[in-house]
């Protein structure tokens, strides 16, 4: 009977502790970067349970807007290569993992970028989708997701374009001819439009995929 009563004691105890994470909702405030006069060459988005919309600036700016919380929230850096860096950053506990995610518009992240101004872009998150349209980059565009789709209108490069998603879709145009590109695809679970493996091309199109379909179209 006292096994019984102290096993109670913890059970109750544990779920005491579980409910109070699920309603330690976190406080989230907007916020807005701004280039500047920062002269940024290229890009990194190191973010986790982030959705991003990439799209192109009006101006020679780059904006991004975002929602930072109190327990998680973006840090963003320019390095000394003139390198913009935006990560997540955390503090939380393991309890306040327990529960719902914030809402949807406070995980998503808008970018706005000059056209054919930055040398590269890298961007990669789990559980939430990459979508980015009408960007040409002067060498490359890396986009690597788990948990999410990779969506894309027409891309432009003038060297590269790696793509890489997990448990999600991989699909969009790129601009150009598929005589372009040299091509490598790898596929687990899923279909593909495109050939596994095309040599020749001045620029190279990398794209895996895992649990998921890979359907990409060149466009003039």
């Amino acid at each position: 009977m006292k096994k019984l009563t102290a096993l109670l004691v913890v059970i109750v105890g544990l779920m005491t502790v579980m409910f109070t994470g699920c309603s330690n909702r976190d406080t989230f405030t907007k916020k807005t970067y701004r280039s500047g006069e920062n002269v940024i060459k290229s890009i990194v988005f190191q973010v986790t349970d982030r959705e991003l919309e990439i799209a192109a600036s009006e101006d020679e700016q780059i904006h991004i807007d975002y929602f930072d919380g109190e327990k998680e929230y973006l840090k963003i850096t320019v390095s000394d290569n003139n390198e913009l860096i935006v990560e997540s950053e955390s503090d939380k506990n393991w309890t306040d993992f327990v529960g719902v995610k914030p809402a949807a518009e406070y995980r998503k992240i808008q970018v706005k970028i000059p056209d054919h101004s930055i040398l590269s872009c890298s961007v990669s998150t789990t559980n939430e989708n990459i979508s980015i349209s009408s960007l040409s980059f002067i060498e490359g565009i890396t986009l690597d997701v788990n948990g999410g789709n990779i969506v894309f209108n027409r891309i432009g490069v003038g060297s590269a374009i790696d793509l890489t998603a997990k448990n999600g879709n991989i699909s969009g145009t790129v601009v150009g001819s598929s005589e372009d590109f040299s091509i490598s695809c790898s596929i687990k679970k899923g279909d593909c439009n495109l050939p596994q493996n095309k040599e020749d091309g001045e620029k190279s199109l990398s794209a895996n995929c895992n649990n998921g379909n890979i359907d990409i179209e060149f466009v003039g």
